[in-house]
């Protein structure tokens, strides 16, 4: 007979059952605000997804098309998407409330560092840089010389910071008005063949070194790669949160010693609302499984441990900081 001292203990077993299961064996679904379809930070939320996978196969991260950074940094604010991809000079400027945003943005937080080694290349044609004797970005300045330079269009990151290198050479777009020369924003896609067909003497964006695009350039005309002095890379470097990048030598024809100059990189960002447990189940299989993100590309292959836990212009996330002093990598 099923009496009520069985059912007690029934009720009781199953509690006790309940309690035993670990609160983040609960499967996630999570949106990651990314950028447009295609590239690599699309490559990244299929890697993310699988790290997600490796530790809780029930969940999953869906990548969601957007307008990239700075878009993101108001959806995961405004809770319009779980994470998403950011540039670190784009989180620097989303928590400053620099322009596009009009007052600081409080609430995001770090999950994790993704990549940190997509400079900011400055490349000009070899005949303009040997008939006035350039080699790093301040010495177009100097010389006043009238230079056409191609920028990305405005509202992209790389765009910014290479204004703001330029300016901090002393080439503000006024200064290179006044001297006879131009600059022009272009779309990414268009900036190569600009150079090419001589149309400007000066390429620069944040891409991996031997993007296709500077190949592309390369392979129609020879090319000088400029390097950027100390105190321009430290004075961008601290407004943007970014770091130091050498580019190795030989990475092109013409450059046979290395060549310094800042990064961009890309940052997975939370809300402050989230759930501490998401974020330590999702920072947990990062971790775990980091070769299933490093996998995605071969530009993702440098990504550590170490990386991941680098400081941001946005604090770490409680669960994240958890995750991450269970596995050793943080104080």
């Amino acid at each position: 007979m099923f009496t009520s001292r069985m059912r007690s203990i029934g009720i009781a077993v199953a509690i006790s059952a309940l309690a035993a299961v670990p609160a983040n064996a609960q499967s996630l679904n999570l949106t990651l605000a990314g950028a447009s379809p295609g590239g690599l930070w699309t490559l990244l939320g299929a890697g993310l997804d699988a790290a997600l996978k490796g530790t809780q196969p029930d969940s999953t991260v869906t990548y969601q098309t957007t307008g990239g950074g700075f878009a993101n940094a108001a959806m995961i604010s405004q809770g319009r998407a779980h994470i998403g991809l950011i540039h670190d000079a784009e989180l620097a400027i989303a928590v400053q409330g620099g322009e596009p945003f009009e007052a600081p943005i409080e609430n995001l937080r770090t999950i994790g560092y993704l990549y940190d080694w997509a400079p900011m290349q400055f490349i000009a044609s070899k005949s303009f840089a040997d008939e006035h004797s350039i080699e790093t970005l301040t010495d177009f300045a100097e010389k006043q010389v009238p230079v056409r330079i191609t920028v990305n269009r405005a509202g992209n990151i790389t765009g910014q910071v290479a204004t703001a290198m330029m300016e901090a050479a002393g080439a503000d777009d006024a200064s290179i008005e006044a001297w006879g020369g131009a600059t022009i924003q272009a779309g990414s896609s268009e900036q190569s063949g600009l150079l090419m067909n001589g149309r400007v003497d000066i390429y620069t964006n944040g891409v991996f070194v031997g993007h296709s695009s500077i190949r592309e350039i390369e392979n129609g005309v020879d090319i000088k790669i400029l390097s950027v002095p100390e105190d321009v890379r430290a004075k961008v470097a601290e407004q943007f949160s970014i770091g130091n990048f050498t580019i190795p030598a030989n990475s092109y024809e013409n450059q046979p010693e290395p060549v310094e100059t800042v990064a961009l990189g890309a940052v997975l960002i939370a809300s402050a609302d989230m759930p501490e447990e998401d974020a330590y189940t999702l920072t947990k299989a990062l971790i775990d499984n980091i070769d299933s993100v490093r996998s995605v590309h071969p530009a993702m292959a440098e990504l550590d441990h170490e990386l991941l836990t680098r400081e941001t212009a946005a604090p770490f996330h409680d669960g994240a900081i958890r995750a991450y002093r269970e596995a050793g990598l943080m104080q």
